[in-house]
């Protein structure tokens, strides 16, 4: 099979269309999904990118002439498949998504049973090879096609989080930026009292309006701005594939993933107490502070899936936190949901009587940066050399170089995917966050 090996990444697979996937790709993608994992079924949904019906045909074609049974979910977001699998007892699932990606690429996401990621390192990198190898065993009978509907079982297993009746009204405004949160944000507000001021809730994959990528601050601009002048309560932005999520506070304020990973562990510590939280090196001190001072256990790791999952399954972890708005619940197989992370937000508003902006400022007194890329030839150089200017601080090399110091720490750290250097700097005041960042820029870019 002659394909661009280059789609196969860290934690999924993700090309430009037609060029890099298309129908071909997808099928032989389906082809050698079925070799590595043999499931005798395999949940598959997708999103709703121009590519994404293409893609499907393809890739049920592969898995069906492999006799595997395809349960068709159709369009939905990645956590449902991740739900589907999970609650149904499927061995394996695979979503037709490129996430946050812009509208000219595609990809898929898997897992195995019980939504266990599959990532590089654990099954993608051996699909590829069969893949390259292009032999498949004859088939002696096809799989078949099963249509079933998810969407109302994980709208009542997103509300088992919570207890409806303590919601209060809120005024919400939500951008699905023309991605799957439209289709599953109308059908769960439809239990709960809130007030909703829908963004892009069209199904559209040419992305009309803005990319479905909530962490770049101008692609929230316009949900930020309606909040203030309509004087809501908060504001939500999802992604593409609807599994990331961002809250807006009233003042129009983006919160990062790392505050509403202290809101969610915050509630879910006082119904279990002394649980561990997991949450990556990227997040702000306030994280593992507030675990502590909520009576949890923090517990550190790896920023990616591929880390956060198997860490917080040997912990029995009760939820887990990245920076970028992947939200990890031990009752949902461990995978990610933004949308549990935002009606758990939504009860701990309701029961504290306190705008969302007085609950991040109790728990976050830190300046931050924000994740800066650098484009750079010599990641491994670069990174030893910063190692070298801050020699006198605390280091750590758990993923790429961590140096604390009392008043302030960095972390710099090679991208997966890219020939980029991860910055993300935090510091106890502005002006000190300002010094330092700038020294750090200086550096990274000095040849």
């Amino acid at each position: 099979m002659n394909f661009d090996p280059a789609i196969f990444k860290a934690y999924d697979v993700r090309g430009t269309y037609p060029n890099q996937i298309n129908k071909d790709v997808a099928c032989q993608f389906g082809r050698a999904f079925a070799a590595f994992l043999r499931p005798p079924a395999t949940v598959v949904g997708r999103d709703m990118r121009l590519s994404s019906p293409e893609l499907f045909e393809g890739l049920i074609q592969g898995l069906v002439d492999s006799g595997v049974n395809v349960i068709d979910i159709g369009l939905c977001s990645t956590d449902a498949l991740y739900f589907a699998v999970g609650k149904w007892g499927v061995p394996a699932g695979v979503m037709i998504t490129a996430s946050h990606n812009p509208k000219e690429y595609n990809g898929f996401k898997t897992c195995r049973a019980e939504a266990v990621p599959l990532s590089a390192t654990e099954g993608l990198n051996l699909i590829r090879d069969i893949m390259q190898r292009g032999k498949f065993e004859p088939i002696r009978m096809k799989g078949k096609i099963v249509q079933r509907e998810v969407l109302p079982e994980f709208v009542g297993h997103v509300l088992s989080f919570i207890d409806p009746k303590k919601i209060k009204p809120f005024k919400i405004a939500i951008d699905a930026g023309n991605g799957m949160a439209g289709k599953l944000i109308s059908e769960l507000f439809k239990y709960l009292p809130c007030q909703l001021i829908p963004l892009y809730f069209e199904l559209d994959g040419s992305f009309p309006n803005h990319p479905a990528s909530p962490i770049e601050p101008e692609n929230t601009e316009e949900l930020r701005r309606i909040v203030q002048e309509q004087k809501l309560d908060l504001g939500v932005a999802f992604d593409g594939d609807a599994d990331r999520m961002f809250l807006v506070d009233e003042s129009g304020k983006l919160l990062g993933g790392d505050v509403v990973t202290g809101l969610v562990a915050k509630k879910l510590l006082q119904k279990s107490p002394g649980s561990a939280v997991v949450y990556n090196l990227i997040c702000s001190r306030l994280v593992p502070e507030t675990i502590k001072q909520s009576g949890g256990k923090p517990i550190r790791s790896r920023v990616g899936h591929a880390y956060m999952k198997p860490l917080m399954k040997a912990q029995n972890a009760i939820f887990g936190g990245e920076h970028s708005g992947h939200f990890y619940f031990r009752d949902n197989w461990f995978a990610d949901s933004g949308v549990i992370a935002l009606v758990i937000c939504l009860e701990l508003l309701s029961e504290a009587g306190k705008p969302l902006s007085l609950l991040s400022k109790e728990i976050d007194p830190y300046f931050r940066s924000g994740e800066i890329n650098f484009k750079v030839a010599d990641q491994k150089a670069i990174i030893e050399k910063i190692a070298q200017t801050f020699v006198d601080g605390k280091a750590d090399w758990e993923d790429g170089l961590t140096v604390e110091y009392p008043d302030w720490w960095f972390n710099l750290r090679p991208s997966n995917t890219e020939p980029l250097l991860r910055l993300n700097v935090e510091a106890n005041s502005h002006s000190l966050l300002e010094e330092n960042l700038a020294i750090l820029q200086k550096e990274i870019t000095r040849r």
